[in-house]
């Protein structure tokens, strides 16, 4: 069995790390969907062709390290995946809370 909480912590630390572009990239689209520049009049299938095999890749690394990661922990799988994401997200809460 692998440790409790920190390897998965650990890991997810480390997969968040990468993990700030596509989580940015989300929220840009999401940001310029609602409230588009007026310069931008390309549409959104540009971004979409840019967007989603970024987004793909990273969903498909951390889903298959996590995947693997929880049926080696101890954690029960609630608490696992909790930690998992909450993990992931610290790297870019980090950048949005000390960006001057």
């Amino acid at each position: 069995m692998i440790g409790r909480w920190p390897t998965a912590l650990g890991a997810n630390l480390l997969l968040g790390i990468p993990g700030v572009v596509p989580i940015w990239l989300l929220w840009f689209l999401a940001a310029s969907r609602y409230d588009p520049e007026p310069t931008e009049n390309d549409g959104m299938a540009l971004w979409l062709v840019i967007i989603a095999p970024v987004v793909g890749l990273y969903v498909l690394l951390w889903w298959t390290a996590n995947s693997a990661l929880a049926r080696r922990t101890s954690l029960s799988a609630q608490t696992y995946w909790l930690l998992s994401g909450v993990g992931t997200f610290l790297p870019t809460i980090a950048l949005v809370l000390l960006h001057p």
